[in-house]
């Protein structure tokens, strides 16, 4: 099971932090401030994961990460400050790995209920009278 101190501890020390310029309106803001925030995560530093949530995160955010498969990237720059898009793309890395990680529910199988079986059954009947009744005469 996932420690999340670990985790947190671990994500800040395995996490290369690197601004850029924004993009999109905000005036001289954007054009003069480097508030963009780009959070390069090395999944093989990552420490507090046990074997299985290491892979499954790995497959679960396949799509997020480097070419090479090694580094999780995360950019945020939806605040006007830096350390708000800082503090932003932290989170957003925090909740991926703990929402990859977890392992689904297994899923029980049930079978039907005697209900839902005649609910299902007379609804299909009502169907075929309906199209039934739509027939003209005889075809010959």
């Amino acid at each position: 099971m996932m420690d999340i101190q670990i985790l947190h501890q671990s994500i800040t020390s395995a996490t290369e932090v690197s601004y850029s310029r924004s993009g999109g309106p905000g005036g001289q803001n954007v054009n003069k401030l480097n508030t963009k925030v780009t959070l390069r995560l090395k999944l093989n530093a990552l420490d507090g994961l046990t074997e299985t949530e290491y892979t499954r995160m790995k497959t679960t955010l396949s799509s997020r990460l480097s070419s090479d498969g090694e580094e999780l990237i995360i950019q945020s720059d939806e605040e006007r400050l830096q350390s708000r898009n800082e503090d932003n793309g932290f989170e957003r890395l925090k909740k991926l790995i703990v929402a990859s990680a977890k392992l689904p529910k297994k899923r029980r199988p049930t079978k039907p209920t005697k209900a839902s079986k005649e609910k299902r059954l007379n609804t299909k009947k009502l169907h075929g009278l309906k199209k039934n009744s739509r027939r003209s005469g005889d075809y010959d």
